[in-house]
């Protein structure tokens, strides 16, 4: 519960590599996620590139923090794993695996920060052009993924009059 209470959007971060072990449980963590039907549309590209990191700040205006992240976390769906058509559950389900890797990457230290991709259509083509994405494979967000270079203090969010019971 102290992995989700406390996390928080880390925009800076140190030159320290994430180990590729460590990256692996992450990405366990998001493949665990439930998914409509169990489908799982989810496919994942590592970037630990610097030049990629670079071109996608080029079509992405909120990413600048990649100019100090390690690595990146491409959370990608294949749109023909959907078993219910038409329903376009494959966005809760990489929600659902994205929000898996970022308490996973705050239980082990590492500081993240989730940029959005998908429905932006100018985001959307360009982390495609990037990565050469087949037509039937959508760039949902894109996890800045590192050692934290800044602490930010827990933030209660808890609110009670955003709880409702049996009705409105």
């Amino acid at each position: 519960m102290e992995a989700i209470l406390s996390r928080r959007s880390i925009r800076k971060y140190t030159n320290q590599t994430v180990s590729k072990e460590i990256v692996h449980e992450l990405l366990e963590a998001g493949m665990c996620a439930p998914s409509a039907g169990n489908e799982r549309p989810w496919h994942f590209i590592v970037i630990e590139e610097r030049p990629l990191l670079e071109e996608i700040m080029k079509v992405h205006q909120f990413s600048k923090m990649l100019n100090e992240a390690p690595l990146a976390i491409l959370v990608c769906a294949d749109v023909t794993c959907d078993k219910y058509p038409g329903t376009n559950y494959w966005i809760q389900d990489c929600a659902a695996a994205t929000e898996n890797i970022l308490i996973a990457a705050k239980e082990k230290d590492l500081g993240t920060c989730w940029l959005g991709v998908y429905p932006k259509p100018e985001r959307v083509e360009g982390i495609r052009n990037i990565f050469a994405l087949p037509a039937h494979v959508f760039p949902f967000c894109v996890i800045a993924l590192g050692h934290p270079a800044e602490i930010k203090a827990p933030i209660v969010r808890y609110d009670e009059t955003r709880v409702h019971h049996n009705c409105w």
